[in-house]
């Protein structure tokens, strides 16, 4: 025979069964979404990281006496070279004016840099040579070293499309969380790495042989800490 007592309990523990159960599935959810008052308030969603085509240039400013590159012109040459293969881009285009005052001095400096390219291990069928027009242009036109890779990056930052003084949904303001998200994208080596994991490289058999060998001897596996000339004993 049921009392009132027993039956309140009996009842109580089902709901209390639900309520620890729905207790445990909302600490399941997702964590990443930040919420301030019900409104969505996450910098990562304002100013997303987005991989896309990006064209890489350099301009080597050539005056008319000129018939060579320069030393620090050829360090970044060499420098732009290395960017370009760490890339893995297919083609380096060499753009060199043409009808400008300096187009005879142009065409010798563009040899030099082809020469540097080759000699900084890019090779002769992934250098295009193509001419612009530079009548027009005033001043000593540039060759323009280019190509074209993935890119990761945002929006430009800057952008208060709200004032600042209406704080009334406890937000942050729009441009909150841009500069941190540029800075993590310029960090990027391989912006292919947002895309997809790598894969696993090769195993070192020598040292997972090694280390099996030690575990087995009972010696330590772990690298030996190197001794100190530092005495710490007073």
């Amino acid at each position: 025979m049921f009392t009132p007592s027993s039956l309140t309990r009996a009842v109580s523990r089902p709901a209390a069964l639900a309520l620890g159960l729905a207790m445990a599935l909302s600490a399941c959810a997702d964590r990443n979404h930040v919420e301030v008052g019900a409104i969505p308030d996450d910098y990562r969603t304002r100013h997303p990281i987005v991989v896309s085509e990006a064209e890489v240039g350099l301009d080597i400013p050539v005056v008319s006496t000129e018939g060579r590159l320069s030393s620090a012109d050829r360090e970044r040459v060499r420098d732009f070279a290395g960017r370009f293969k760490t890339a893995r881009a297919t083609t380096i285009r060499v753009l060199q004016p043409s009808g400008s005052g300096n187009a005879l001095a142009a065409d010798l400096v563009t040899r030099d840099v082809v020469a540097a390219l080759k000699a900084n291990g890019v090779g002769s069928n992934r250098i295009l040579v193509q001419p612009y027009p530079a009548a027009d242009l005033g001043g000593p036109a540039p060759i323009h070293l280019a190509y074209v890779t993935l890119a990761a990056k945002t929006d430009p930052c800057g952008r208060w499309p709200e004032d600042l003084a209406n704080t009334s949904d406890n937000r942050n303001y729009f441009n909150f969380g841009c500069a941190s998200q540029q800075n993590l994208a310029a960090q990027i080596a391989d912006p292919r790495d947002l895309l997809s994991p790598r894969g696993l490289g090769e195993i070192d058999a020598e040292r997972r042989t090694q280390v099996i060998g030690d575990y087995r001897t009972g010696n330590p596996t772990g690298a030996v800490t190197p001794s100190s000339n530092v005495d710490y004993d007073w």
